[in-house]
């Protein structure tokens, strides 16, 4: 039996396909939970390849700017790129382990005296609390805060008694640590062989699109890749520097300042920054916990100047760095970032904007255009 259009105009059809869609529809709906699981188990099964391509993507324009300049004299192509690909992984290596080993003695030290002297700051912030609670400072700026100390003395007992009886919990972080480490030495030599062959996987997927799709989709498809990938490189990159000001600018201010824990707390807060919307709060939520425990006093600055900082990076440094390149409404962007979190975690997040960005523009630029075209052709217009 063959189907025409006018088996669609009869009403059983129709009834038929819209009945049928609704329990699909209701089925999808109320095994979603299910569906994010089965996702989220597939990607946990690929996450090897996935950060084997990031690694790869974040490293081949250091690749390419080898390949221009430093590298151009040699004849041979191939011989050229893979000169480049190995100078870029030693410059961006030894920048990182440079980094690494400007920061992690005093992040060790840092580490180490908070651990050591965390039970004393526990009980001297007790201490605080309870002079305030028994009517010590019973009234600040005219409120009551014996409520407040109440709490907050509830508060350290149960962080204390969440850290002597969760051992178990951090061994098993511990190995989940380890595995994410082997997953990414694998990653990063998949990588590796992703850049040296890439123009060979590139050239194999533009042949197999061009067979399939008509000429100009092709092309439509080809400009569309390369607007995404000039948005992806732009918000990494500008994202990483806005990221290394702030936590420069948070460094010297807790050095005049005189807070303890600088480069702890200055490291944690440019690393949250890389995330969006609820990266500067999870910093100064970090931040402000290690320094109430030291003087109260020192965190409730520490979170003045965190505003003060944040609302400057947020209206006049983003908006010089990312320009209008990146504009997307905040809706879409807390969107992005939910959905992002829970399908793929914190890279999700960490590349939320520059997806709604994507979005954006693919919805304006091809879809709005494409119906506008359809609706011209149905009333000639």
């Amino acid at each position: 039996m063959k189907f025409n259009n006018k088996w669609f105009k009869k009403k059983w059809v129709s009834y038929t396909i819209a009945t049928c869609s609704a329990v699909i529809l209701y089925m999808i709906l109320s095994n979603i939970s299910g569906l994010f699981s089965i996702i989220k188990g597939f990607f946990s099964f690929i996450r090897p390849i996935i950060i084997a391509i990031v690694i790869a993507y974040i490293f081949d324009p250091m690749a390419k700017l080898l390949q221009r300049t430093v590298f151009k004299k040699i004849k041979r192509e191939s011989t050229r790129w893979k000169f480049s690909v190995a100078g870029a992984i030693i410059i961006i290596l030894s920048a990182v382990s440079l980094l690494f080993a400007a920061l992690i003695p005093q992040l060790g030290d840092s580490i180490s005296t908070f651990v050591s002297n965390i039970g004393g700051y526990i009980d001297s912030s007790q201490k605080l609390l309870k002079n305030l609670e028994n009517g010590g400072g019973r009234r600040m700026f005219g409120f009551d805060i014996r409520g407040l100390a109440g709490f907050g003395e509830k508060l350290l007992d149960g962080i204390s008694d969440y850290f002597s009886h969760n051992m178990d919990t951090f061994v098993s972080g511990s190995v989940s640590a380890g595995k994410g480490v082997f997953d990414t030495v694998i990653a990063f030599i998949l990588a590796i062989y992703f850049m040296i062959d890439k123009k060979r996987i590139i050239a194999g997927f533009s042949k197999f699109m061009s067979l399939i799709m008509k000429e100009k989709t092709y092309k439509n498809s080809a400009d569309l890749f390369e607007r995404c990938n000039a948005i992806l490189i732009r918000y990494i990159s500008f994202d990483i520097i806005d990221g290394i000001i702030v936590g420069v600018v948070n460094f010297i201010y807790m050095v005049i300042a005189g807070q303890p824990y600088s480069v702890l707390i200055s490291v944690i807060v440019a690393i949250t920054n890389l995330a969006p919307t609820f990266g500067p709060i999870v910093g100064c939520a970090i931040g402000s916990f290690i320094l109430v425990l030291v003087n109260p006093w020192y965190a409730l600055w520490f979170i003045i100047f965190t505003i003060v900082l944040q609302t400057i990076d947020g209206y006049i440094l983003k908006p010089r760095l990312f320009g209008e390149s990146l504009g997307v409404s905040p809706l879409m962007i807390l969107i992005a970032i939910i959905l992002g979190g829970r399908l793929f975690g914190v890279p999700g997040i960490l590349l939320a904007i520059p997806f709604a960005a994507i979005l954006d523009f693919v919805f304006k630029d091809y879809v709005i255009k494409k119906l506008e075209e359809k609706r011209s052709q149905r009333y000639n217009m």
